[in-house]
């Protein structure tokens, strides 16, 4: 099954759903409408028996070139800020899907589009994959809080304050990349690591990353109470109650 817009292409393969950015010709750059369509597709996934898992990937050879400062061009302030509006609900709504969230990164991501990887639960990246957040040498202000958080702030700064580009291993070392994987076979490759997701429970599937991003957000001791209730919820009850085998300990 595949649903198509002018931007995103949203393709059903078994349990995993894959949301496509397709702006090739822009070199996948973020405009107001990728924005809209984004926001769109992912608040409308629920979790449940039929979609288990997302891989948010792109066509071409760019992941993503950033955002697209043309269209910027003779609008007012007003513009420019709905439009980083729209950008940030478009993040949030990748960050808070209740199913898991997979970005395959297959080249370059530039800017915005490190955002979009970023608000995904982990990122997977091909050996040619690079990274780079020049925001503040192109006169503007991004990536400045998904990035920090995920691989600390004095790295953040360097990376923002020089636009230094940043290979793949260095950032499969910093925290960024989750696993580095071949460009030969990669989106098979990819493909398969989401049906592996795709294949647990749908239950514990929501309650696990709901615990982690909860448990992200406050201490050890604070984030065991979170797990308990995760527990408390269902899972494991579900599973005894069916004579299924209990999650270990």
């Amino acid at each position: 099954m595949t649903e198509k817009s002018d931007l995103v292409k949203v393709e059903r393969r078994g349990a995993v759903c894959e949301v496509v950015i397709d702006r090739v010709a822009a070199r996948n750059a973020v405009n107001l409408e990728l924005c809209h369509k984004l926001h769109e597709v992912f608040s409308g996934f629920e979790m449940g028996e039929d979609i288990r898992a997302v891989l948010l990937r792109s066509e071409g050879p760019v992941f993503c070139a950033g955002a697209d400062l043309k269209e910027r061009n003779g609008r007012d302030e007003a513009w420019v800020i709905a439009r980083r509006q729209a950008a940030f609900r478009a993040y949030m709504s990748i960050e808070t899907c209740p199913l898991p969230v997979l970005c395959a990164v297959q080249g370059p991501v530039v800017g915005s589009g490190g955002e979009i990887a970023m608000a995904s639960d982990f990122i997977v990246a091909s050996d040619k994959a690079t990274f780079l957040f020049p925001e503040p040498q192109w006169g503007t202000v991004g990536a400045t809080q998904r990035l920090q958080r995920v691989i600390g702030v004095s790295s953040a700064k360097e990376l923002l304050f020089t636009s230094r580009k940043m290979g793949v291993n260095e950032a499969h070392a910093r925290g960024l990349v989750a696993r580095v994987l071949p460009a030969d076979g990669f989106l098979d490759a990819a493909r398969d690591i989401a049906a592996k997701v795709a294949e647990a429970p749908h239950l514990a599937m929501q309650l696990t990353k709901r615990a982690v991003d909860e448990g992200g957000q406050t201490d050890l001791a604070s984030g065991i109470e979170i797990e308990l209730g995760a527990i408390s919820s269902g899972p494991e009850q579900q599973q005894l109650a069916c004579g299924d085998r209990t999650v270990q300990q």
